[in-house]
């Protein structure tokens, strides 16, 4: 199933939906960083809660959640844009714990204490300079879903539902479900109506085992909210999408400053630079290097 994100409504506006069925992106992102399978648990988790988060805000065009942790796995970052891109990294892609007392991948235990941090950017695309907006808060279990809901109850002041999966197959530690669904509450929102979203919620099965049958976004959402009807208001096509590039790469280099350059082409006779977010290398060569420190002339118009 091609990877999709939703949303959608219920009960008069006063309930928002967002569903994701991340997939495809999390098993790239997985295989490009060679995570262990406690490790692709956690930024599977991550990339998909950051894209889910980045559509409740119709101006935003970059959401960064930031894991600053103690665990073995040192840190997670996962960006995500309006557009349905995501790209994110973890510290230590070999990191892994023992499996949970229920025989699951322990993300809590390879993430541990520290905080979260949520950095959200708008405007830049388009030239408007706006401060981002920073919101922190300390991790309260480092299973994600857990840490975002407590992040938009802290930060947000919006009551809300989060669950995320990630489905590592035990041969090859591949990646075979990925998804997830954030459920938020507005002013006004009945209780009947929240108290018998919180008992299907309760009773549901989990996400990936829902994915790896089959189900797609808007049928995550459909377990969830049990008889409570919904509209669902847009698709997305997302993918796991890096920024970087080799002119990205060269402007980096230049940027170091002509010694810096020159020492390079003595010593190294190149340079050689790996993208955290994507582990895609870009060397730059002897004559790379040169055209830094002697620009070409502009041709003649």
């Amino acid at each position: 199933m091609q990877d999709h994100l939703i949303q959608a409504t219920a009960a008069d506006s006063t309930i928002r939906l967002i569903a994701a069925v991340s997939t495809e992106l999390v098993s790239e992102a997985c295989r490009r960083h060679g995570t262990s399978p406690t490790a692709s648990a956690a930024l599977g988790r991550a990339l998909t809660g950051a894209l889910l988060l980045g559509r409740t805000f119709k101006d935003l065009e970059y959401v960064t959640l930031r894991f600053d942790c103690k665990g073995p796995i040192g840190g997670i970052v996962a960006e995500a844009s309006a557009h349905g891109t995501v790209r994110g990294y973890v510290r230590n892609p070999l990191a892994d714990v023992p499996l949970n007392v229920m025989g699951k991948l322990d993300v809590g235990g390879v993430v541990g204490e520290g905080m979260l941090h949520v950095i959200r950017e708008a405007g830049y695309e388009i030239g408007l300079m706006k401060e981002p907006y920073f919101g922190s808060v300390p991790i309260v279990s480092g299973e994600i879903a857990e840490d975002l809901t407590h992040y938009l109850a802290v930060s947000e002041q919006i009551n809300s539902a989060v669950s995320l999966g990630v489905f590592v197959e035990s041969e090859g530690a591949s990646v075979s479900a990925s998804g997830g669904y954030m459920i938020q509450v507005m002013p006004g929102v009945d209780e009947e109506v929240m108290a018998s979203i919180e008992k299907t919620i309760s009773a549901a099965p989990h996400i990936t085992e829902l994915i790896r049958k089959g189900g797609d976004a808007e049928g995550l959402l459909q377990v969830a909210m049990g008889d409570i009807q919904f509209d669902v208001l847009e698709t997305h096509s997302i993918e796991f999408r890096c920024k970087c590039s080799y002119e990205r790469a060269v402007s980096i280099v230049t940027a170091l400053g002509n010694e810096e350059v020159a020492d390079m082409l003595e010593k190294d006779k190149g340079a050689e630079l790996t993208c955290h977010f994507c582990s895609s290398v870009y060397y730059l060569d002897e004559a790379a290097l040169r055209d830094i420190l002697e620009p070409p002339d502009p041709p003649v118009m």
